[in-house]
């Protein structure tokens, strides 16, 4: 599977290596990685192991999605990440959405990411 990693207005095959936190995913795009911040939420630091596995359930090893970055933070790509349909490339629940809906993370006000 591929994922679809969109900056400035270009798509790129990408796909998901790894979920490293409850906010933190490794994205590769052909030869390159990248580490992505989920944008717009937090969460607690006792919620965090949930959050993971939640984010594992939802995002397996190389499951296609659909990047909206917003930023960088020290570094690291800060998008909201949405998982693409494996059959009609569809896009599905937004990540950061889903740990909120799931009660696993909050919103953060004001956040345009």
């Amino acid at each position: 599977m591929v994922l679809v990693l969109s900056w400035a207005g270009v798509a790129e095959a990408a796909e998901v290596l790894q979920v490293r936190s409850g906010r933190l995913l490794q994205i590769g795009d052909h030869n390159r990685t990248y580490t992505v911040e989920l944008a717009c939420i937090a969460i607690p630091g006792e919620g965090n192991a949930a959050a993971t596995a939640w984010l594992r359930q939802q995002l397996p090893r190389r499951a296609r999605v659909n990047l909206r970055p917003s930023g960088s933070n020290n570094g690291t790509l800060v998008a909201r990440v949405e998982r693409l349909d494996s059959g009609d490339g569809s896009i599905r629940t937004d990540m950061s959405t889903g740990l909120v809906a799931a009660g696993l993370a909050t919103s953060l006000p004001n956040c345009t990411g």
